[in-house]
């Protein structure tokens, strides 16, 4: 393995401008890794090796004449096959898109494109979206590159793997209820769920439109900054994205912590967690006292009710958001076609997997004639009351502490055949995707098997750069003290 792949992003940046380096030397390292050990581990769907190089080869010229488009030129990069690219397939991982190729770039494409990033290829998720583990994609799961015999978390599994086995230097993932986060964790590396809104979410397929984010999974906090500092701000395409000033991310990565107040939320402390998970959070604690952070007690009353009102938000709106796979616009076409409603019918059973139908089935009946305010009104109503917890703690405390996962990586096939057992693995992400706030989880130990352990940092929506800053100082000290 070439030693060039170890290294960070952000070092990667300085030796891509030093010119210590090219770009497509480095793109090479990483296409041979992804050929050696991609069979494996089930990370990519998709490579683009001769369009990477092609990519490499003009960031080089760039760089070399002085012209460098932004400092991610020439950084090798993985997305998510949900973010659509023109021209490569995106699959979603599900059988109904498997031949589908956009006409069109996302946004957060577009920008890194534009940027100079180089595309590697896609890499693998659970089918829409719609899972904790990558078990539910259409085309095998990803394996965890640290314990190949466990799940890397989901959905953004793929994207968390690539950057976990050294398949490239960041990676696109998106967050709808903790899918940067639990999978950043699992595998040992730094995820960023971004504020409702920071960037946009155009031309990424939906899962649940009110809650989706998308953002970076990379080595370090650092990493995920720089990242960021590209794909952030207003889109005119993407109505939910403010006009709000994008901040420089890297300003205050090296500011101190010292006099901040963090939160730790008694309500994430269940009988269900792992005590090697609270372990990691005692360590990440006593680093923030070392550090001159204060850490106080605090209550989050309403979280208990998370995953309930979660299960029927996040249902309900993918419900509407897959209705348009009918087999007629775009993607597989079903076998029966005597009429619309065969069509229909068939088109959905054989293009789509058993998690996908359960959540459409649970939306709809949420959605329907005399259940819409018993169900889908009721939960919106308790996702007030959550935002409402989140935004009391914050009037105390600067940032909130608490686990990112109930449990280091799980053994693959753990939770078959009981959907609640694989929901409860989120009960940690969903209350702050339920209130639109931002959040990073980055690597701080190991359990005695030599899993990973992420904590997760909580900060107010819009206040990204003190989610970084925090992080930065905390993955320092416990990695480059």
């Amino acid at each position: 393995m070439s030693k060039l792949i170890e290294y960070s992003l952000s070092e990667l940046v300085s030796k891509l401008q030093s010119q210590e380096i090219t770009s497509r030397e480095l793109t090479e390292a990483y296409i041979d890794e992804i050929e050696s050990r991609n069979e494996d581990l089930n990370v990519f769907l998709t490579t683009t090796f001769d369009r990477a190089r092609e990519m490499a080869d003009a960031s080089d010229s760039r760089i070399k004449a002085g012209q460098a488009l932004s400092d991610l030129d020439g950084i090798p990069i993985s997305l998510k096959d949900v973010v659509c690219t023109k021209g490569i397939t995106t699959t979603a991982a599900s059988n109904i898109l498997k031949n589908f190729t956009p006409p069109y770039n996302a946004t957060v494409w577009d920008k890194l494109e534009s940027a100079g990033c180089v595309l590697l290829g896609k890499v693998n998720t659970d089918e829409f979206t719609m899972g904790g583990s990558t078990e539910s994609s259409a085309f095998g799961v990803t394996k965890n590159p640290i314990d190949p015999t466990c799940v890397p978390g989901g959905s953004s599994g793929g994207s968390a793997a690539s950057v976990a086995a050294h398949f490239c230097a960041g990676s696109i993932g998106t967050d709808t209820g903790g899918s940067i986060r639990q999978p950043a964790s699992f595998c040992g590396v730094s995820g960023l769920k971004v504020s409702y809104g920071r960037v946009s979410r155009w031309g990424c397929m939906p899962m649940a439109s009110s809650l989706d984010t998308v953002g970076p999974i990379a080595k370090t906090p650092e990493d995920c900054a720089r990242m960021l500092q590209i794909i952030a701000g207003k889109d005119p395409k993407d109505s939910t994205t403010p006009e709000q000033a994008v901040p420089d991310y890297l300003k205050n990565l090296g500011d101190s912590i010292s006099g901040m107040t963090f939160g730790i939320p008694k309500e994430y402390f269940t009988d269900g967690i792992n005590p090697e998970v609270v372990s990691i959070i005692d360590s990440t604690k006593a680093i923030i006292e070392n550090l001159g952070g204060k850490v106080v007690d605090i209550s989050l009353p309403h979280t208990k009710y998370a995953i309930s009102a979660y299960y029927i938000i996040a249902p309900s709106e993918i419900s509407a958001n897959m209705s348009r796979y009918d087999g007629i616009r775009f993607g597989h076409l079903g076998t029966e076609k005597e009429s619309l409603e065969e069509i229909y019918s068939s088109t959905r059973e054989e293009g789509l997997g058993d998690e996908v139908k359960r959540r459409i089935l649970i939306g709809t009946y949420a959605l329907s004639a005399g259940y819409y305010d018993a169900y889908y009104r009721k939960a919106q109503k308790v996702r007030t009351l959550i935002k409402q917890d989140f935004d009391n703690a914050f009037e105390k405390v600067d940032a909130i502490l608490c686990p990112a996962a109930p449990t280091p990586a799980f053994k693959i096939g753990k939770n078959d055949g009981d959907p609640l057992l694989a929901y409860l693995e989120d009960a940690f992400t969903i209350p702050a995707s339920l209130a639109g706030i931002c959040g990073i989880s980055f690597p701080v130990g190991f359990s005695k098997d030599k899993l990973p352990i992420g904590p997760q940092i909580l900060c107010p929506a819009y206040t990204e750069e003190r989610a970084l800053q925090i992080g930065n100082q905390i993955y320092n000290a416990v990695h480059n003290p």
